[in-house]
């Protein structure tokens, strides 16, 4: 028997080290949702907007799937030193709903009981139970009078590119903010110092979303638009100016100022001879001279041009010149 009882404990005992050793036992995840890092505050229009964003894993490095709260506070900042338990007690709470999942979150809050007044900003979440893992850094700022939104906000399509106006309540910096078909949301286009504002960067054809918002320093409105527009070239180019007209061998030599415009074409020559209509002599020209030889000496001539674009557009046709050809 005792031999059996030996040989019983050997195999326990093997048994045992085969399958290793009886490690310290695993609690049950927590799952707090990470401490908020990245909490912004901006006095916009009549609220104060917060952003932050809820991390994805947990303090634990697990994935964050249940979120209890979100316990946003703003109140006055103290003049005689912070001490964290008083503002607590003092500050307001912001109602933000429980996001379903973590990620940016966006909330607001009027300003009307803090202008003129410094204050501190905090945000952190829970889990279920109620669990943190603490308050973001303090955010501070001074509340300032709302300013205006613009007023009277427009776009329309002109030769130089989209003009954009606007009626503001004083003088100030002014965002101008676009979004293309290709963009998921607008981009800051320029900043401005008044009203109107021309992109010259926009192309016919396409379509534009416009906004603007007016500025005091750190202090926004809210964004005025969007207005969308698709510009389209209805405008021709410049009237050509400058033309003279002299005696040449044979023929009247016509010179005039080069146009400048990006989608310039060519000329078109009318000529009026003895003081009857005119009439197109020559098209296509795309330099600013012509030689006119189909004269008779002792007749008065009268000569026009025009410019035309790309597409078709044509100026108005030029002061005209008079000559007697010899």
């Amino acid at each position: 028997m005792r031999t059996l009882a030996v040989i019983i404990c050997a195999a326990v005992c093997a048994l045992l080290a085969g399958c290793g050793s009886i490690g310290e036992p695993l609690y049950p995840a927590l799952r707090i949702p990470a401490r908020v890092i990245d909490l912004a505050v901006v006095e916009r229009g009549p609220n104060l907007d917060f952003d932050f964003t809820i991390a994805p894993l947990t303090t634990e490095g697990v994935p964050l799937t249940d979120i209890g709260s979100v316990d946003l506070r703003v109140g006055a900042s103290p003049s005689n030193g912070f001490n964290m338990d008083e503002w607590l007690r003092s500050s307001t709470s912001v109602t933000v709903p429980t996001p379903d999942k973590p990620g940016p979150v966006h909330a607001e809050f009027p300003v009307a009981n803090f202008v003129d007044k410094d204050v501190i900003v905090a945000v952190r979440a829970t889990n279920p139970k109620g669990r943190d893992a603490g308050w973001s850094d303090l955010k501070t700022l001074h509340v300032e009078q709302p300013v205006a939104t613009p007023a009277d906000f427009h776009v329309a399509a002109t030769a130089k590119g989209v003009e954009l106006s606007w009626r503001a309540a004083a003088p100030g910096e002014f965002r101008i903010f676009r979004k293309t078909e290709l963009q998921p949301r607008p981009l800051l286009l320029a900043t401005a110092t008044e009203s109107p504002y021309v992109d010259i960067s926009a192309e016919y054809g396409k379509t534009y979303q416009y906004s603007v918002q007016s500025m005091r320093g750190k202090v926004e409105s809210d964004v005025a638009g969007p207005e969308s527009i698709t510009p389209v070239d209805i405008f021709p180019p410049e009237v050509p100016s400058g033309l003279t007209a002299s005696v040449g061998l044979g023929a009247v030599e016509l010179a005039w100022t080069r146009n400048t415009e990006p989608d310039f074409k060519e000329y078109r020559i009318f000529r009026s001879e003895e003081g009857g209509p005119f009439i197109e002599i020559a098209r296509g020209l795309d330099a600013p001279t012509y030689s006119d030889h189909g004269i008779q000496s002792g007749k008065h001539y009268r000569y026009q041009v025009s410019a035309i674009d790309q597409i078709g557009n044509e100026s108005a046709q030029s002061a005209p010149v008079e000559i007697l050809a010899q």
